[in-house]
């Protein structure tokens, strides 16, 4: 119920009744009544004026079920959320109860205590910053073409962030998200799968979005929301920004199974366009000119040469951005 009403209030711009919220609720007004101070003890700000009734004035920068839930557009991605206020990694969380959730559910949690990123390097998730959440997605698709759903990610995490005054994000191929040259956001991407059938995917997203600092062994790679704006986000609202825009471009994805309607789009975005860059891979490395991606979201990298070759797998590092001077 407590979604119910929140998502009534969002909806007016006006004050509503305490009855009109009985009467579409079918609740008692002492149900309303108590609802509404949890609200208040959570931080919403909600006047209550007699014989006019509730109107919500001011958002609390707090993550729970009920404030993703009531914010919520899309027709499945997000549409349930499963909320933790600890968990060892959202991504984990995800995959244990995959084969009986429905393909969209979200998890969130306020703490990570194991997240990880690529190759299982730690990912520090402190209380109360940041959005540690994963995606549960069941995509008809051939296994092979799973890989593509990080970069449909990373569009949308961009789309999100750039509606932030004083934002500008670009992408670092395939997996981060990075501001002024500074990681602010990871995208780790698992899959169970047999060789022609996708049992589920989990997208797991890391975004460092209210940090005042970072450890000393990460704060000259890493930034936040916050630090490049100087003004707090609200992690529900991002929440659900980039929702909106991943499920428009992962219904597309999976209806064309190739990357050619976005693929513009992402170049413009990928900092390491037209950049020099080191491939590292398990026996070879070598740099080259990145020269935007394939419909299949492969990196295409130009030799020195004229060669051009296309990076499916391994770790690029690119020349100005963290790791690699």
């Amino acid at each position: 119920m407590k979604t119910k009403i929140l998502k009534l209030l969002r909806g007016q711009e006006t004050y509503i009744s305490g009855q009109e919220l009985c009467n579409q609720l079918g609740v008692s007004r002492t149900a309303v009544w108590k609802v509404i101070n949890q609200l208040k003890e959570s931080g919403y700000g909600i006047e209550a004026v007699p014989n006019r009734g509730y109107h919500i004035v001011s958002y609390p920068d707090i993550l729970s079920k009920e404030e993703i839930e009531s914010q919520v557009e899309t027709r499945k991605i997000g549409k349930k959320v499963l909320y933790l206020n600890k968990t060892s990694s959202t991504n984990i969380e995800a995959a244990q109860v995959a084969l009986e959730e429905d393909e969209g559910l979200l998890v969130v949690a306020d703490i990570q205590t194991a997240g990880k990123g690529r190759r299982g390097r730690a990912w520090t998730s402190p209380k109360g910053t940041g959005i540690w959440m994963s995606m549960l997605l069941k995509p008809q698709i051939s296994p092979s073409s799973a890989s593509m759903v990080t970069l449909v990610t990373a569009l949308a995490a961009v789309r999100a962030m750039n509606t932030l005054k004083g934002i500008k994000a670009e992408i670092k191929w395939p997996n981060d998200i990075v501001v002024n040259g500074k990681k602010v956001c990871g995208i780790l991407t698992e899959m169970n799968c047999e060789l022609d059938f996708i049992h589920y995917v989990v997208v797991g997203i890391g975004i460092n979005a209210n940090m005042k600092e970072f450890p000393e062994e990460v704060e000259k790679v890493a930034t936040s929301l916050f630090l490049e704006t100087g003004k707090k986000v609200n992690r529900g609202q991002l929440i659900v920004s980039f929702l909106k825009e991943f499920e428009v471009l992962y219904e597309t994805f999976v209806e064309q199974e190739n990357l050619s309607f976005m693929k513009t789009e992402y170049e413009n975005h990928l900092v390491n366009r037209n950049k020099q860059v080191r491939v590292i891979e398990l026996k070879n490395t070598y740099t080259g000119v990145a020269r935007g991606i394939n419909e299949q979201g492969e990196l295409r990298v130009e030799l020195s040469d004229g060669e051009v070759k296309e990076i499916i797998s391994g770790e690029v590092s690119v020349r100005g951005i963290y790791g690699y001077v």
